[in-house]
């Protein structure tokens, strides 16, 4: 099948199209994926909201999202997503009245497909919303730690909806760390890579930055997530 104005990914000079595939399902979860990977997309799922969140750090091109989940439901996994990228979210669900439906467009959702979906018309409304995002993506490139949020692209920090105050080195700093989870970096590498070679400052100065960056992030979690590495430096904790 082709849908008419859209290239799809298999296609000379075609870029590989990301989709999200949320469902609890795990049937229907695979089928998608299965049917969707053999057109070329590259396809990342989730059984739960959750899963979700942290899958949406791929940065999809479209989210198939199912509403009801176990953890989290599909509403919020919604509203939550949108808070950070403006990809087309299509909602997978049983539910058909009215009322549910304003509700998942007001949750921010683009397209509502009712199971049981014929296949084929999904691949088209898949294809179209593509199309149309091509036409007016601005990309963001974020990634969800817990109750924090970062916007690499908008260099913006908040934690439970609430953006912190950083200065620029600060903001600098935690994208470094929460670049590279788990990797212990000392003061005079932060140094170097933040500041440069010709910095005229010393390591010391990152510990105060570091000393900054903890203080105003205390003030709305109590999740330590600059980590220190006695005797050998910081890593991120998310």
């Amino acid at each position: 099948m082709r849908i008419t104005g859209y290239t799809f990914p298999e296609e000379e000079g075609a870029v590989q199209e990301k989709l999200l595939i949320v469902d609890d399902e795990k049937g229907v979860t695979d089928m998608l994926k299965s049917y969707f990977e053999m057109r070329f997309f590259q396809v990342y799922t989730a059984y739960g909201g959750e899963e979700a969140l942290k899958q949406a750090a791929h940065n999809p091109d479209l989210v198939l999202l199912d509403i009801n989940m176990p953890d989290m439901d599909g509403l919020k996994v919604c509203e939550k997503i949108r808070e950070h990228i403006s990809c087309p979210i299509l909602f997978l669900t049983a539910r058909v009245e009215t009322s549910d439906k304003i509700r998942g467009f007001q949750a921010g959702a683009d397209d509502y497909i009712v199971k049981p979906f014929d296949m084929e018309e999904l691949e088209a409304r898949v294809a179209a919303h593509l199309r149309r995002e091509n036409r007016k993506r601005e990309r963001s490139v974020f990634r969800f730690f817990s109750d924090m949020t970062i916007d690499y692209s908008k260099r913006e920090v908040t934690v439970k909806g609430r953006k912190i105050p950083l200065s620029k080195k600060e903001f600098a700093i935690v994208e470094l760390l929460s670049a590279n989870p788990g990797q212990i970096f000392d003061r005079e590498r932060i140094y170097e890579i933040v500041w440069g070679i010709d910095g005229d400052g010393s390591s010391d100065t990152v510990m105060e930055h570091v000393r900054k960056i903890r203080a105003k992030l205390s003030a709305e979690t109590t999740h330590s997530y600059i980590e220190t590495v006695w005797g050998c430096g910081y890593r991120w904790n998310g």
